[in-house]
């Protein structure tokens, strides 16, 4: 894995850990029961999204420390899923 592709998987794993993170613990104006004029019951009354992409950095990091640790030591290969999904590639020739 080269640093391109390190930094890609961690965008990935940090956007998609985010999208999971927001919605917990959120407390909506309806719930509150204070909607703002104007706005929807489902908005949010409190944010806290600078704790919560703290929060994202720290699964993100571990998750990718993780793949990373996975990919670079080779214990499951691209041979390894391809044989759990029905082996569609070439066998490997042997010299």
């Amino acid at each position: 894995m080269g640093i391109t592709s390190g930094i890609v998987l961690f965008a990935v794993l940090w956007f998609l850990t985010f999208l999971v993170v927001i919605p917990i613990r959120l407390q909506t104006q309806g719930d509150v029961g204070k909607v703002v004029p104007g706005t929807h019951a489902g908005s949010p009354e409190v944010h806290n999204l600078k704790r919560k992409a703290w929060i994202t950095t720290g699964i993100a990091a571990v998750l990718w420390a993780i793949l990373a640790f996975v990919i670079l030591s080779g214990a499951i290969t691209v041979r390894d899923i391809d044989s759990w999904m029905g082996q569609r590639m070439a066998p490997i020739e042997s010299q």
